[in-house]
């Protein structure tokens, strides 16, 4: 009997060991999740997932802190400011955005975006697969589809989607639907079918390169807005062409727009290349001695995007009507 009420006992005592023992694991292991959870700033978060251009990723359903490379300009249009802004040492920044925020140098290396401690980064078509996979290791990454790429109005209905926003995005589109509307008609009544060119002065190479209709940045103003591109942009295959010295004649569009590649018309070091336009060739063009040539900012003329449309229609409105 007494070994039997003492072979009780050990086992009363192993079980009571053994609970506190899976107790203090389970209190362990709860402690640990919270602390890195508190280190990395990533307790539960609700997700879903999504198709991008490279497959399947799965991200945050209400993002909160938000990289978006070369595509912020959907983002402000959205009302959402993000952690970073895109910048190139050798083109700057998209200035007329007017973002307060740190820059991330898109040369350089990409891990230096954990500081912003982003929970989504949307990337645009200058990704390519192997630098998405580096952009995936930071926070979830949506790479824009290459369909999406082609169309400002998509590029804003699919980010929109993408942050959980499709009814401010549906609201933004119908809004600047109404304004290419409005540009285009008076546009046409301003200039009907006097033809149009788009010239970027290359301050570095110090020379002219056209855009032509395909152009991201530009098409807009012949596809949206109805206006009439002179034959040499019509019949580009390419986005953009260089202009040589004995071609310059040949560009006798009824009006020009130019605008830098670098900098403003005030840039001290853009002096120079400017002078390329006091030349006897530009000089010669019919849209000059018709006062028909538009000096445009470069920061949004080199963006196609809908804030960046939006500020062209005003431009061409203000120089191009009564």
């Amino acid at each position: 009997m007494k070994s039997w009420m003492f072979l009780v006992l050990m086992v009363s005592v192993l079980i009571s060991g053994c609970t506190d023992q899976s107790s203090r694991a389970t209190e362990e292991s709860a402690t640990l999740k919270e602390n890195s959870s508190a280190e990395t700033g990533t307790a539960d978060v609700e997700t879903r997932v999504v198709q991008d251009e490279f497959g399947k990723v799965a991200i945050p359903v209400h993002p909160q802190r938000i990289v978006g490379i070369y595509v912020e300009d959907y983002l402000k249009a959205l009302d959402i400011t993000p952690v970073a802004q895109w910048y190139h040492p050798a083109w700057g920044v998209q200035d007329y955005l007017n973002l307060d925020v740190p820059k991330f140098d898109f040369s350089g290396s990409v891990e230096a975006l954990m500081q912003y401690n982003p929970d989504l980064i949307i990337v645009d078509g200058g990704v390519d697969a192997a630098k998405y996979e580096v952009y995936s290791k930071v926070a979830p990454t949506y790479r824009m589809p290459e369909q999406a790429l082609k169309d400002s109005k998509q590029m804003l209905t699919t980010i929109a989607d993408i942050v959980g926003q499709p009814e401010k995005g549906a609201a933004y589109l119908s809004t600047y639907e109404k304004n290419i509307a409005h540009a285009k008609a008076e546009l046409q009544k301003a200039v009907g079918d006097e033809t149009v060119a788009v010239v970027r002065l290359n301050v570095e190479e110090k020379g002219l390169a056209l855009f032509g209709v395909n152009n991201a940045y530009t098409g807009f103003i012949y596809s949206e807005l109805g206006l009439t591109p002179h034959p040499m942009a019509r019949d580009m295959e390419n986005p953009q062409q260089i202009l040589s010295e004995e071609a310059i004649p040949s560009l006798d569009a009824d009006h020009i727009i130019v605008f830098p590649s670098n900098g403003t018309w005030e840039s001290q070091e853009n002096q120079e290349a400017i002078r390329l336009l006091d030349g006897k060739l530009w000089q010669s063009l019919p849209a000059i001695k018709n006062n028909h040539v538009y000096r445009m900012e470069r920061s949004h003329w080199q963006s196609g995007a809908v804030i960046a449309n939006s500020m062209k229609m005003d431009d061409l409105l203000k120089q191009m009507t009564p």
